[in-house]
């Protein structure tokens, strides 16, 4: 498309050889992707420079400063922050070029967010509509400084849109687990910080609320199969971030010898 409508587009990447192609593609209406790869060892960087993208090196620093610093790469007024396992169809693509090219007083948008596991719509548990908030202007808006559920900060009205972004989210177990050793980390060490304890029981325990409520409560069941495979790696998730916790909390009352009872009662989220 000759003519690009005003818009960056920020991205974070590692590895994405088989996503960005086609996320590339969904956004090639915008007049400038920003690409910021954090050590791809596949045909990553090669796929976005060859599209045109503004690509950037820059070693991993958590996922909130990571994209804040793709963001202050931009250089147009309105900013897209995607992520390379999302497409913007073609009637989102066609609403985000009208709301660009006109005077508006509205700080940011927000989408609702289609995610697809496994060949299939995910509608229940949270799942859907998973509002997100994703395009915004570049002076009302930058990200949180989360190491993992980061989110953008918008000074002003958020409008609500209707048009979706479409999240192919990952479908094979293998990276899946790998995933969730990733995050369970890193939001560990982010309640550590915040002096948030757990142990191994309170793991467990938060784990089968969370499969129950996803699966049963908020009607995962009615997903079918894929419903409850996201369930129990929810759950799963759930066990591992407090199960690391606890052990976190361990390791500290054992450097301090203050030998701190770790079996009492926990916050909740």
């Amino acid at each position: 498309m000759d003519n690009k409508a005003a818009l960056s587009v920020a991205m974070i990447v590692e590895n994405e050889e088989q996503n960005l192609p086609d996320c590339l593609k969904s956004v090639s209406f915008a007049s400038q992707i920003v690409v910021v790869d954090s050590g791809s060892r596949d045909e990553t960087i090669r796929i976005a420079s060859d599209f045109g993208c503004d690509v950037f090196n820059e070693p991993w620093r958590g996922f909130g400063l990571q994209k804040q610093f793709a963001v202050e790469q931009c250089r147009e007024a309105w900013i897209l922050v995607l992520d390379a396992d999302e497409r913007i169809p073609p009637e989102t693509a066609r609403v985000i070029r009208q709301i660009v090219e006109s005077p508006a007083a509205v700080a940011g948008y927000s989408f609702p967010r289609k995610n697809l596991f496994q060949g299939r719509w995910i509608r229940h548990a949270g799942w859907w509509p998973d509002r997100v908030v994703r395009l915004f202007r570049k002076e009302r808006g930058r990200m949180t400084d989360a190491a993992v559920h980061e989110a953008i900060a918008v000074e002003g009205q958020v409008g609500v849109l209707e048009v979706p972004i479409d999240h192919w989210t990952e479908s094979r177990l293998g990276p899946i687990l790998r995933k969730i050793d990733r995050y369970s980390t890193l939001g560990a060490e982010e309640a550590f910080a915040a002096g948030r304890r757990s142990t191994v029981w309170g793991a467990f325990l938060r784990a089968e609320t969370t499969f129950l409520r996803d699966y049963l409560l908020r009607g995962g069941f009615l997903d079918g199969p894929q419903g409850l495979t996201l369930a129990v790696t929810d759950a799963v998730n759930k066990f591992f971030k407090y199960a690391k916790l606890s052990e976190l909390n361990r390791r500290a009352a054992e450097e301090t010898g203050e030998g701190r009872n770790l079996f009492a009662s926990e916050k909740h989220d």
